[in-house]
């Protein structure tokens, strides 16, 4: 798992920049309407999933744990296609979609990170991700009616905090060694 995060730390980077760009829209853009929200939302978890899905795919021979950005690449896709399919959805709808794909993702990144105490230190920042991730799936569901702009918000508040956790977990596994793992003492296994 170290090997192919270190390898591809550049798509965390690059992940969290979008999210970062993501929220700055929100904020900036409050006027905008549920649609054009959801649209937003289709494309930017479709992304994300097809960059986890390249993250997978180039490390499905060498490494055991490549399922894991396989499945969160699969949530983004698909959660991205239905949002596309039924451009009408209600709000509750979209918060179901939010929802499941923002706790699918927290899930994955906690093991994943979890994964990843084997082999480096500063695995907490991809663990903190996925634990917001998942605080912030439990926020948008324990209040479902809070009005639009309030959502838009919120969305646009998770996606800085996580783009940014993804960009320093991304810079901290620039530096991780491609190859043997590290032994906790720092001596190779």
């Amino acid at each position: 798992m170290l090997r192919l995060l270190s390898k591809y730390w550049w798509l965390l980077v690059l992940r969290g920049v979008l999210a970062v760009i993501f929220g700055i829209a929100a904020f900036a853009l409050p006027g905008v309407t549920i649609a054009v929200l959801v649209l937003c939302f289709g494309a930017f978890s479709f992304v994300d999933g097809v960059f986890s899905l390249g993250a997978a795919w180039s490390a499905r021979q060498e490494h055991a744990d490549w399922w894991l950005p396989l499945l969160q690449g699969i949530a983004g896709i698909v959660i991205g296609v239905l949002t596309y399919l039924n451009p009408a959805l209600t709000a509750v709808a979209l918060l179901i979609y939010i929802v499941a794909w923002s706790f699918v993702t927290g899930v994955l990144q906690v093991a994943a990170g979890i994964a990843l105490r084997r082999e480096v230190k500063g695995e907490l920042w991809v663990i903190l991700s996925g634990v917001f991730s998942i605080l912030f799936a439990i926020f948008i569901m324990w209040q479902p009616g809070a009005g639009a702009l309030a959502l838009i918000w919120a969305i646009g508040s998770w996606a800085i905090v996580w783009g940014v956790l993804l960009v320093m977990a991304g810079f901290k596994l620039r530096g991780a060694p491609h190859g043997l793992s590290q032994a906790p003492s720092g001596h190779p296994r």
